[in-house]
């Protein structure tokens, strides 16, 4: 990886790539999190958009938020799409066709499009070793289509497609750890992300644009039509997946995985939980069993993980 240093808060990057005047929803987590994946790219970027709930919002005929080169594809083959794109761009400059340097290929699809009907595309194309970077979106369902499960739903999450009742705890498989499987793939940089910590989100992924060959980012979305949360705890709730360990953030780069940001004092996973109505059908012991699971699959990712103080280097809090 190249010299990186990072963004300084107090300079941020000014352009808006994704221009506002979009139609997402009040309270939207993924624009907001789509907004800073742009923010840290900038302009020289040509982006394939699977088909999903961002395509939708910034894209509706004859009008488009997009302020760079943009391709909408269909659910499962963004990939596929900008794998083709970056194979053009080195034939054409190897012909001397065009001369256009360090552009950035963005391929993004939310957990639906890549979790599930994506990830032979995805698989293959970080396999083929693509100069690339890889945005899921997870916002836990297949929401621009009716908000139904997908394999990145958390257990016992509430769908139109797992609904709880008598005989059902609402979504009845653990959710699917992609990051885990891209950084199987032995690509140089894998991390996850969320925009409640944008610092943290944004040098990720201007992290990911300095690799060479394939980056792969998984970034957590809430979405309060389909979770079931006022629009105004976009931010809160979030936070709280980071806080309860229910969404860790951490770095693989060529292999080492590396914790962001440790947490010491974990909230109650009950507190992520309650607010969201998606989740208000659980009762007591199945809220301490998911806390069982979040508790068991941390102490994993810590034995696996490189952190700030097994380097030497004072952990400290820069974003709360």
């Amino acid at each position: 990886m190249k010299d990186f240093n990072g963004f300084n808060p107090k300079k941020l990057p000014e352009g808006e790539p994704l221009s506002p005047g979009h139609r997402a929803c009040q309270g939207c987590g993924e624009i907001l999190a789509l907004r800073q994946v742009m923010k840290a790219l900038g302009s020289n970027v040509i982006v394939a958009s699977a088909t999903g709930c961002m395509e939708i919002v910034t894209s509706p005929f004859p009008q488009t938020a997009w302020r760079v080169p943009w391709i909408h594809v269909a659910f499962e083959n963004a990939a596929a799409v900008i794998s083709g794109v970056e194979s053009a761009y080195k034939v054409l400059n190897r012909k001397g066709r065009i001369h256009q340097p360090d552009v950035v290929f963005l391929a993004y699809a939310g957990d639906g499009g890549t979790a599930d009907i994506g990830l032979q595309a995805l698989s293959g194309a970080l396999e083929r070793g693509h100069n690339f970077v890889y945005v899921c979106l997870d916002n836990e369902a297949y929401m621009n289509t009716g908000i139904q499960r997908s394999s990145a739903t958390p257990y016992g999450a509430m769908t139109t497609t797992s609904p709880p009742g008598k005989k059902s705890i609402g979504q009845r498989t653990w959710k699917k750890n992609v990051a885990a499987i891209a950084a199987a793939h032995g690509i140089p940089y894998v991390a996850t992300a969320s925009p409640a910590y944008a610092l943290d989100l944004m040098n990720k992924v201007k992290k990911a644009a300095m690799v060479p060959g394939p980056a792969y980012l998984h970034i957590y979305s809430p979405c309060p039509t389909g979770w079931r949360y006022p629009t105004d705890l976009t931010v809160e709730v979030a936070r709280l997946a980071v806080q309860s360990k229910v969404f860790p953030l951490y770095e693989v780069i060529d292999g080492q995985w590396i914790l962001s940001r440790k947490i010491a004092k974990p909230k109650p996973v009950s507190e992520y939980l309650k607010l969201q109505r998606r989740f208000r059908h659980l009762t007591e012991t199945e809220i301490e069993r998911i806390q069982a699971r979040v508790d068991a699959e941390y102490e994993e990712l810590l034995k696996r993980c490189v952190t700030p103080e097994k380097e030497g280097k004072a952990s400290k809090e820069t974003e709360e």
